[in-house]
């Protein structure tokens, strides 16, 4: 009897570590973040070679995985499918810049913004600079086709009588510019910008500050805590500098101090809009 005892508790003990052993690795081993891009959307998220995507935001969304000590799987897909399948759940958020609206936020979850929105005039190189849409009289804008600039400026043109010229792609509307065919190119600032940092002809100009908006990650209404978690790796990344430095990198532009790179919001979400958790703790960036 003494010697049977210490070899059943000695089995005991070897069948409860092996029954516990998986329920152990699968509490410690978390898949991939599962998000999507728009792959076509330079220098956001565009093709590179040998597959996959680079730009902005996947290298973002590739450090705040990082920091979360989790694996990263992005898609490339039209903007136009992606918050539908981020609702449906195939994703757990949108990498994909979005603009932030009183609608979308009725219905989404929203980081604070991460960089503004807003739409923008680029100019060629030694032309006089826009002090406004008046200054456009007479002359010609190019645009993107199937864009809200294509929208703005066609309206703007028909009150000031302003030629719109539309493309099929952002960098023949530049291209427009630089030649002499139009006088300016309406897109946005971040396009504007990276087009400025790729063409020495070709600057960006001025800034219309009635259509900034936040550019935030979208999550469902049910991601309540993976938003705080998310969006307080992004509140470290730029106390840090990092996503000053990201755009810097892919836009061509230091950011000001006052750019949202670099602008800490109090809270989670965006405040003035649904979903918005003002007494959210601050996140402990030491880590």
């Amino acid at each position: 009897m003494t010697m049977r005892r210490p070899l059943l508790a000695a089995a005991f003990a070897l069948l409860a570590s092996a029954a516990l052993a998986p329920t152990t690795q699968a509490q410690t081993t978390l898949p991939p973040f599962r998000t999507a891009v728009d792959g076509t959307y330079a220098p956001h998220a565009m093709p590179k070679l040998g597959g996959g995507v680079e730009g902005f935001q996947v290298d973002l969304f590739n450090e705040v995985a990082k920091r979360m000590h989790r694996g990263l799987t992005i898609d490339s897909a039209s903007f136009s499918t992606l918050i539908p399948a981020l609702q449906a759940g195939r994703y757990d958020f949108l990498a994909a810049p979005t603009t932030v609206t009183p609608e979308r936020a009725e219905n989404l979850l929203f980081t604070q913004g991460y960089i503004w929105t807003a739409f923008q005039f680029g100019i060629r190189k030694g032309s006089a600079p826009l002090k406004s849409w008046d200054d456009l009289k007479g002359k010609v804008v190019s645009v993107n086709k199937g864009t809200p600039y294509e929208i703005l400026a066609k309206k703007k043109g028909e009150e000031l009588g302003i030629t719109v010229q539309v493309f099929d792609t952002e960098p023949d509307a530049i291209q427009a510019v630089v030649s002499g065919r139009a006088y300016a190119n309406l897109a946005g600032n971040t396009v504007i910008k990276y087009g400025a940092s790729k063409s020495p002809m070709f600057v960006a100009d001025l800034v219309l500050n009635e259509t900034k908006a936040h550019w935030a990650t979208p999550f469902r209404k049910d991601s309540a805590v993976l938003r705080g978690q998310i969006e307080d790796v992004l509140k470290c990344m730029k106390k840090d500098g990092t996503v000053a430095r990201l755009s810097e990198k892919w836009f061509g532009a230091k950011p000001a101090a006052d750019d949202l790179e670099n602008v800490i919001l109090p809270g989670h979400g965006i405040p003035g809009l649904p979903g918005y958790e003002p007494n959210a703790p601050e996140p402990d960036c030491k880590g």
